[in-house]
């Protein structure tokens, strides 16, 4: 209606004008952070960094710091990328947002916490059994966080097909904060540590020469990169994938084909909590410690990572994902430093939810485009 309006050479609206505001301020913003950067790299004691830092002169990144960012925003990246799967082909199916879907996540941390442990405490987590014991642990992981969305599906949701979408929205909220108590009153409140990862996947690797990164952080970049094609794999090319793809465009359609619509749809929570336990696992070694809320704010970042790369497109996801933690890493010290912004490195979560506005700002599908099925698209 809008842009029929336009074409007949109608006025903009004043909400036409605020946003059309907030998309110069923040690229101006962002243009001017670069702009203060750069020349900060090039001459720390220029007026303009000299103002900003009280008279101070800026500080300056390194080229083996700023690969530093880059590599730790890659491995963040990509455990956001795997848990933004989920989301979107859970609305790819039914078209609404599974906002539990972080509480599989932390499942995934928690069985990972116990499994990790109980190995460390039979003398399988370090030396040559390191690799058998992750892997088993990773196994039991996915397992583990397929049955609990199986299960998520199965008792909340199925009920509620067919209601109007607010209904099992809320409903996900509700299942997030009843799967968090859970694991508070088995576990406690406290945060559960992982034991210490052997001493040779901690040092430092160089890659192609290039630039020198921990072992634990390749071991993130590449098993989710696995994970991830994996995925592709399983989505594109098999009868299964293709059975999703048809639900997910129109069940009614594909129902009359002969595709089993509910077990798709089982099917495709079970596939998300896969990624999403793997992230788990994952995440509990990279960062050593888990809490029961520990699945809330990636959740909701993994989510922005999936509208940034375009809801319903699981490249879109993934690119959003490594997208979102790229500029979580990078953003603080490029952007908000140079400008002078105290704690720039505190503001990780504001940078975060800054992109996703001016992705929606700049382009509402997201950067990939969206992928609705029929309904939606009526």
């Amino acid at each position: 209606m809008t842009a029929a309006v336009r074409a007949k050479g109608a006025s903009r609206t004043k909400v036409d004008w605020f946003l059309l505001f907030m998309r110069v301020a923040l690229l101006s913003l962002i243009a001017i952070g670069l702009l203060a950067f750069f020349a900060q790299q090039l001459d720390p004691n220029n007026a303009f960094a000299r103002w900003r830092h009280g008279g101070d002169a800026a500080h300056t990144l390194t080229g083996d710091q700023y690969k530093g960012l880059v590599v730790t925003g890659l491995s963040q990246g990509a455990m956001y990328g795997l848990i933004a799967l989920g989301y979107s082909m859970v609305y790819g199916v039914l078209g609404f947002i599974n906002f539990a879907h972080g509480e599989v996540f932390m499942v995934g941390g928690f069985t990972g916490f116990i499994m990790a442990n109980k190995l460390d405490e039979a003398g399988y987590w370090e030396g040559g059994a390191f690799i058998p014991a992750v892997l088993f642990t990773i196994l039991v992981c996915t397992l583990v966080s397929m049955a609990t969305a199986v299960i998520m599906e199965r008792v909340a949701y199925r009920p509620l097909r067919g209601s109007p979408r607010l209904i099992p929205l809320i409903t996900s909220i509700g299942v997030s904060f009843f799967i968090q108590n859970a694991v508070i009153l088995l576990f406690g409140p406290g945060a559960k540590g992982y034991p210490s990862n052997p001493d040779w996947l901690q040092q430092k690797r160089s890659l192609l020469g290039l630039v020198e990164i921990e072992g634990i952080k390749i071991v993130v970049i590449v098993v989710a990169a696995l994970s991830m094609y994996a995925l592709w794999y399983f989505v594109e090319r098999t009868r299964t994938g293709k059975a999703m793809r048809a639900v997910s465009e129109d069940k009614e359609i594909a129902s009359l084909m002969g595709i089993n619509v509910n077990r798709t749809i089982v099917t495709t929570f079970a596939v998300g909590g896969a990624m999403a336990g793997i992230a788990g696992i994952l995440w509990g070694l990279l960062f050593r410690s888990v809490i029961a809320t520990t699945g809330f704010l990636p959740g909701i970042k993994a989510f922005t990572a999936a509208v940034v790369g375009g809801i319903g497109n699981l490249g879109g996801a993934m690119a959003g994902g490594v997208a979102l933690g790229g500029a979580e890493s990078l953003a603080p010290l490029m952007l908000l430093e140079p400008l002078g912004v105290e704690g720039a490195s505190q503001l990780r979560d504001a940078v975060a939810f800054t992109l996703l506005i001016l992705v929606l700002l700049i382009k509402p599908t997201g950067l990939f485009g969206e992928r609705l099925s029929s309904e939606d698209r009526a």
